[in-house]
């Protein structure tokens, strides 16, 4: 078996390569490793998404952390930042979230959080994957009255709804809103904070079967959310993934407003505010160049980063910065959560919109979105990682770059997991960069393939 952790936790087909036998030795190991030995005082918060999986998984872990003396505080289906607040709100030594985040509804996969409710650093997750691969350390096992309990936290969802309304302060009266929970984490959570703040609310997908989580809707596809916007008349439209850590909006018009964008109307109106540390966003290296323009015209600081969450949040907490994230939707607000929050992000976007009187296209438009085109080439997979040494592909890359005079940009990255070299072009022209883009792959399979 290769490493379990992957960059989110450990991920699989549930009861394939995620199995109930794997999440009884994570909630083992994890608990005996995150409690130092000392099992009986630890406390665990364990959360999950809608997935048909995530009872069997649920009950298996939980097994694994009452083997070892822990209490396994159980907060039913919520959001996976809800897991990471409640860890700290509850002052429990460790918070896990059963959830495969936008994946679809046969994966599944088991996250911790540390009592600060941030990802554990790679030294702890290798400690826990040695004890269950190689049996480095020998688990005990409590008996009698020191077998941990299964205690269920009714009231999680309603401090977690508590928690989310805290972070503005403004009411949402005379607001319309559309949402799209994608059958997922967020279908009670999302609609009660709106609703709770005043809204007008108009739900889709919130009618979760255990198999329809992320099918066709939520963050991932947004078509559906865009019509719905427009049938029922209403200001802004809110998609959430599968456990609520992303948010993409839809603005009145029906368009769709992305992480960038997002990034770029809550990092101005931040820094006219004076509440943006160092003036400065954090990115990654696939954010849209028109995020760059904006940035630099408006004086706003932008740091990018490798793809990934993980990655963002090193950068934040390194340099003291307060919003990070991705075109994706996953942003952080580090002032109010420890990770990406898709209900804390809506209501930052709205209070935005409600405090400045702008509709969200007008807002949006403060940056123009470049076309990119994505497309991967086949490579030996010991050759993936060659393409700046190979001069042909350098030279074109260069010749690309000059072409674009700052207004267009080449991205090359290797695939982590697969013989592939990804290229994304990014430019004014969607029908010349998509031909460059395929020209470029060709080159690359020829060279490298």
């Amino acid at each position: 078996m290769g490493r379990l952790f992957g960059t989110d936790g450990v991920r699989g087909v549930a009861n394939v390569e995620l199995t109930a036998d794997l999440a009884y030795k994570l909630g083992q190991a994890g608990a005996y490793v995150l409690s130092s030995g000392r099992g009986q005082a630890l406390k665990i918060v364990v959360g999950k998404d809608t997935r048909i999986s995530g009872d069997m998984l649920e009950a298996a872990l939980v097994a694994g952390i009452c083997s070892v003396g822990a209490e396994a505080l159980c907060v039913g289906v919520i959001p996976t930042p809800a897991v990471a607040y409640l860890t700290r709100h509850y002052k429990a030594n460790a918070g896990v979230v059963i959830s495969a985040s936008h994946n679809p509804f046969e994966f599944n996969g088991i996250k911790f959080f540390n009592c600060d409710g941030y990802k554990l650093p790679d030294a702890i997750e290798d400690r826990i994957e040695s004890i269950i691969l190689e049996g480095k350390e020998e688990v005990p096992r409590r008996t009698g009255g020191d077998i941990g309990r299964r205690i269920e936290k009714l009231s999680a969802l309603e401090d977690y709804v508590n928690f989310v309304k805290s972070v503005i302060d403004v009411r949402l009266d005379g607001m319309k809103i559309a949402v799209d929970c994608a059958n997922g984490a967020a279908y009670k959570a999302a609609p009660k904070v709106l609703k709770e703040l005043g809204a007008e609310v108009y739900v889709i997908n919130d009618n979760p079967d255990g198999t329809n989580i992320n099918r066709e809707c939520g963050s991932t596809c947004m078509e559906g959310l865009q019509k719905y916007v427009l049938k029922c008349g209403a200001d802004i439209g809110l998609a959430f993934d599968g456990d609520a850590d992303r948010l993409l909006a839809v603005d009145e018009r029906g368009k769709m407003v992305d992480g960038d964008q997002i990034m770029a109307i809550t990092g101005l109106y931040f820094k006219k505010e004076g509440k943006l540390p160092k003036d400065t966003v954090v990115t990654t290296v696939m954010s849209n160049i028109g995020f760059d323009i904006v940035a630099k015209e408006e004086g706003l600081n932008i740091i990018k980063t490798k793809v990934g969450d993980r990655y963002v949040l090193e950068e934040m907490l390194a340099g003291g910065y307060g919003l990070g994230g991705e075109q994706s939707g996953h942003i952080i607000f580090l002032d109010y959560n420890t990770t990406g929050d898709g209900l804390v992000t809506a209501l930052q976007l709205l209070r935005i919109v409600k405090k400045t009187g702008k509709k969200l296209s007008e807002l949006a438009s403060v940056m123009q979105v470049f076309p990119q085109v994505l497309k991967n080439a086949r490579v030996k997979n010991n050759n993936k990682n060659m393409y700046m040494e190979d001069k042909e592909i350098a030279a074109l890359c260069k010749n690309l770059e000059e072409e674009f005079k700052g207004e267009g940009r080449v991205l090359i990255r290797p695939s982590g997991t697969e013989p592939l070299v990804r290229v994304m072009i990014e430019g004014k022209d969607q029908e010349y960069i998509t031909r460059k883009a395929e020209e470029l792959v060709r080159l690359i399979e020829k060279r490298l393939g």
